[in-house]
């Protein structure tokens, strides 16, 4: 049985001291804020700030207990202030606040772009429009296999990750992170640990990785054509194997026919509508653009969804611990062990 979050914990953000801490940092007069928060995502917390005529997206950690090296804003903005010159549509950057004393954690600020998310429906043009389908489709990968042919080194992000052994260092990783959020047995997701390690290919040279790479991590344009306006909720990149990337996008995107649980990914069930590209057109576009070789993908959608049931373990056991109030999190407890399950029949049948 849960906690239940504690009515005395502070608000995630103080709009009287953040009014005080812009007023002495962005140009202009002081003016009144407007915070709304937003429930879309299940990890770093988002605001939107209204501060006069402006508009603001602020990121800041969840409340504890984190995992180790997890909600890193600042990697975020160090990243977004970097692809911020390069063709990779992204939020422009305005401020990083250390200081966990302003509004209990660090944070950073950056621009509000006005379009759309699909998340969990097809909003105007796609609910009725099925060339649109697929052009988002081909506007997905179009723009992924522009992230991964940003030369890292040139946009100063030599040290944002080491490019070599990214998938020997994410089993490091993710195992560890797994017995520091574990709250029961999990035989499944154990069985696909062991086949991750027994089975590790041999990757590409290094990209960027954006390490969330999915429909719902899109902003759109809200009229057509269709244009991805920006890329968003980078808190899970690194330097790294680009193939990760597109088995994190194929993972989630859905076929007519398919009966894998949706749990992990509130868009997941969107792609399986009439007029979308199928998972392997758009693998088939992806290695068109890139030249990138995609024999071992199988393997990339399970570590997908293996990474996926760890973070989301992470979530459950702050929602056991009472440090959060995301009702989804409630849904975890039967539906981790429903994805690592889907990602244990991928291993035994060796395709997504």
């Amino acid at each position: 049985m849960s906690t239940p979050p504690d009515p005395a914990l502070k608000p995630l953000v103080d709009p009287v001291a953040l009014r005080a801490f812009l007023a002495g940092t962005l140009p202009g007069p002081d003016l009144p804020l407007q915070v709304e928060r937003v429930r879309g995502g299940h990890s770093n917390e988002t605001f939107f700030i209204d501060r006069g005529n402006a508009r603001y997206v602020l990121r800041r950690p969840p409340r504890g207990p984190l995992l180790p090296t997890a909600h890193d804003v600042g990697r975020e903005f160090r990243l977004l202030h970097s692809l911020s010159a390069t063709a990779v549509p992204v939020p422009r950057p305005i401020l990083h606040c250390e200081d966990p004393a302003i509004i209990g954690a660090p944070f950073y600020l950056m621009e509000r772009i006005a379009g759309i998310i699909i998340r969990d429906r097809l909003p105007p043009p796609y609910d009725g429009d099925l060339a649109a389908r697929r052009a988002l489709g081909e506007c997905l990968i179009e723009i992924l296999a522009v992230l991964h042919a940003v030369d890292w080194r040139a946009v100063g992000l030599e040290s944002f990750g080491k490019p070599e052994g990214y998938l020997a260092r994410q089993l490091r990783r993710w195992s560890g992170q797994l017995q520091a959020s574990r709250t029961r047995d999990l035989p499944d997701l154990d069985h696909v640990t062991a086949w991750l390690l027994a089975h590790l290919p041999a990757s590409p040279p290094a990209t960027i990785v954006h390490g969330d790479y999915r429909l719902d991590n899109v902003m759109l344009a809200p009229t057509l054509p269709t244009r991805v306006l920006a890329i968003l909720d980078w808190e899970m990149a690194t330097l790294g194997d680009p193939l990760a990337d597109l088995g994190y996008l194929i993972a989630w995107w859905r076929e007519p026919g398919d009966t894998e649980p949706a749990v992990g990914d509130v868009a997941w069930h969107i792609s399986g509508q009439p007029g979308f590209l199928t998972r392997h057109e758009l693998v088939e576009r992806y290695v068109a653009a890139t030249g990138r070789n995609v024999t071992n993908l199988a393997y990339y959608i399970v570590l997908a969804i293996w990474k996926m049931a760890i973070v989301l373990e992470g979530s459950y056991k702050r929602h056991l611990a009472g440090t959060t109030d995301d009702p989804f999190f409630a849904t975890l407890g039967d539906g981790i062990p429903a994805l690592a399950h889907r990602a244990r029949t991928i291993t035994e049948r060796g395709q997504g």
